[in-house]
């Protein structure tokens, strides 16, 4: 039996906390990161509809032909889904990898499968490094949503009304959300 075993986890935090790695014992984290996994897998879904809807030189629903989105729309939507999609993977794959050590850390209990030591500060890093990119793929998934917009229901220039509330209760809901969801991440990434 070597030397770890013989000592609960908890030993290992008493140490000097100024010297030693500030670790964590906690579920919460993992399940932060399932969360946020899931809901990101649900946008990148989004990403491929949003995507399948749309094709070029595709006429709006709009009585007049001028209102039809261009191809440089099309172009900006297929750039703005593709960065929103490399922002959820980035977000995805950082979270998946926490929770992964968090794991690997606790191979050798496996009664206690959502506590293991892991240095807070990495942790806490890597969980705003993939809120971050959460809100990232939002805001580009939200001007994707504007072009997609665009070409079904008409150009914002040319005045459609059913196209500029559309793209007006798409800015207002998914920004007031993005600003409590950062709310929330910094009052707990400080506290």
């Amino acid at each position: 039996m070597d030397e770890s075993e013989t000592y609960p986890k908890d030993y290992y935090n008493q140490g000097s906390t100024s010297t030693s790695i500030t670790t964590s014992t906690t579920s919460v984290h993992v399940t932060a990161l399932d969360g946020l996994v899931n809901v990101n897998s649900l946008f990148t879904i989004a990403v491929f509809v949003g995507l399948s809807l749309t094709t070029p030189h595709q006429r709006s629903l709009e009585d007049n032909t001028a209102c039809d989105a261009g191809i440089d729309v099309a172009r900006k939507l297929v750039v703005f889904e593709v960065v929103s999609f490399s922002f959820f993977l980035f977000s995805s794959l950082v979270a998946q990898g926490l929770k992964l050590a968090i794991n690997l850390l606790n191979s050798k209990d496996v009664n206690e499968a959502f506590r293991a030591h892991i240095n807070l500060k990495v942790l806490r890093l890597g969980m705003m490094g993939s809120a971050v990119g959460s809100v990232m793929g939002c805001l580009f998934l939200m001007l994707s949503m504007v072009n997609v917009i665009e070409i079904q229901l008409g150009t914002l220039s040319c005045g459609s009304k059913t196209a500029v509330h559309a793209v007006a209760a798409l800015v207002i809901l998914v920004s007031s959300a993005l600003l409590v969801y950062i709310s929330t991440a910094v009052y707990a990434f400080l506290h």
